[in-house]
């Protein structure tokens, strides 16, 4: 359905909503399931995000951006591509040089992070005959769709192919999956420490043994709330005692992870999955996996299910089995992709003391304009009492702040602090969602989440210190001044 100019909500300043840019926004909001659809009255999806440059204060990169206008300019020029399967190869191409990878490093495309919790199952399934135990850690900091697709089950109604499917209906040849949820975080709501995961994840590598299963753990580099779990002494621990009867998978969707984090992961032979509409900035839904060499060269032919999922160009050439997949084209992922790439891209001509400055410049706005004003917590990303832990995570992981905002009247559950954060969106200003990290009276209790993006940092590393820091407390000031009237 074309979009008017009266959908459009809060558009930026000056945007030109021409035949152009309608044809482009109607291709970024396509080739997904019904998450990505724009709402005919709003111009916004489920997550109240949208592919056209907005004039807003957004701090929700934690949830979903916003494309930024640079971007929406970039794909403009960019035109959409002539061949979907040349068009994949260029952003393949592209993302090995932004992280520095080396050639035998395989590329598969998905249109979100959900869906890519298919490849990794997969290519655990594909190591033994008796299916998948796998570990799923910390459900409730990873997107609710994962947990199905986590399990080898369809997540929604449609696939991005636009088949009708049964949500929870086991995907075809995906074999028989188990699945656990090993928790981040303790009933209090306090995280667990990474020797407390690593000894949960041997009871459950005695579950998978015992059946005869290959073990997957599901490990997190950055969650929903910035924990990395376990520490990468103890993954290697647990590959030293269970060998190749151990699968890894690294969910860093929220793409705040570095390339030479990537690098370890890989060289641990584990499967890298990240999006492209969280930190970095793009468009949402779009999503890569990184899959290391010597997985490519075992793996098994695709599942006969993938058939409805996935296309052919979205996998490496040759892959065994991918003739099941029809060779048609998503030209709305071929153009989300591009868009966060051109952003991961931009990002990294920011020098690394440039992109320091600006985070420490952006937590010390949040706790001088937020935080002690208003008396508010941040939810510690690390064990209580082990914050030079956290300290010792990448930077980009200290782009990423979650507030107890459950002393503030109307705030106090997470369900409300869900209806505050949809009234400010409706405002114009947005945070990232409510996420469960946090035990009130026995209650998930309020919370949001502020955190920056590739596009933010980029913009403001062209800024004096000065005019950076006046930028990022005039933004916070605003935050912390709705978060009085939505508690009034």
């Amino acid at each position: 359905m074309p979009i008017a100019s009266a959908q459009l909500a809060q558009a930026a300043s000056g945007f030109v909503l021409d035949d152009t840019a309608k044809a482009l926004i109607a291709l970024l909001s396509s080739g997904g399931d019904a998450r990505i659809a724009l709402d005919p009255e709003t111009g916004l999806n489920r997550y109240l995000s949208a592919p056209y440059p907005r004039d807003l204060t957004a701090y929700a990169s934690s949830t979903a951006n916003d494309i930024s206008a640079a971007a929406f300019a970039f794909l403009q020029e960019y035109g959409v591509p002539k061949d979907y399967g040349t068009a994949l190869n260029d952003i393949r191409a592209r993302i090995r040089a932004a992280y520095g990878l080396d050639e035998g490093v395989g590329i598969v495309f998905a249109p979100s992070g959900t869906d890519l919790e298919y490849v990794a199952l997969y290519l655990s399934a594909s190591k033994s005959d008796a299916g998948v135990h796998n570990m799923l850690l910390g459900a409730d900091e990873v997107g609710s769709g994962c947990i199905h697709s986590a399990h080898g089950r369809y997540f929604a109604q449609e696939t991005a192919l636009g088949f009708a499917v049964t949500p929870k209906q086991i995907v075809e040849g995906m074999g028989d999956v188990s699945l656990t949820d090993i928790p981040l975080r303790c009933l209090e709501g306090k995280v667990r420490s990474t020797a407390a995961i690593t000894e949960h994840v041997r009871q459950e590598m005695d579950v998978a043994e015992m059946d005869g299963r290959q073990a997957l753990l599901h490990i997190v580099h950055g969650s929903k709330t910035g924990l990395i779990l376990p520490s990468l002494e103890d993954i290697d621990a647990l590959h030293a005692e269970y060998h190749d009867r151990l699968s890894l998978v690294i969910d860093a969707c929220q793409a705040r992870i570095t390339a030479d984090a990537i690098g370890e992961y890989l060289q641990r032979d584990a499967t890298v999955l990240l999006t492209g509409s969280k930190f970095m900035g793009g468009p949402p839904f779009s999503g890569f996996a990184l899959v290391p060499p010597a997985l490519m060269k075992n793996a098994q032919p695709l599942p006969s299910g993938f058939a409805q999922i996935f296309r052919r160009a979205e996998w490496p050439q040759n892959w065994s089995g991918s003739d099941i997949l029809e060779n048609s084209a998503n030209m709305g992922l071929a153009l989300r992709l591009s868009a966060s790439i051109f952003e991961l891209e931009r990002f990294s001509l920011v020098s690394p003391q440039r992109v320091e400055a600006i985070i420490t410049a952006f937590r010390s706005a949040v706790m001088r304009e937020i935080t002690v004003p208003l008396g508010l917590n941040i939810v510690e990303p690390n064990v209580p009492g082990q914050s030079a832990e956290w300290l010792n995570h990448p930077i980009e992981m200290q782009s990423l702040i979650t507030l107890d905002v459950s002393s503030l009247p109307g705030m106090g559950t997470f369900d409300e602090a869900q209806i505050v954060h949809k009234a400010m969106a409706a405002n114009g200003l947005r945070l990232g969602q409510s996420v469960k990290s946090v035990r009130a009276d026995g209650k998930w209790a309020g919370t949001l989440r502020i955190g920056l993006s590739m596009p933010q940092i980029t913009a403001w590393a062209a800024m004096s210190d000065a005019d950076c820091a006046a930028a990022l407390s005039a933004d916070m000031a605003r935050i912390a001044e709705a978060l009085r009237v939505h508690s009034a």
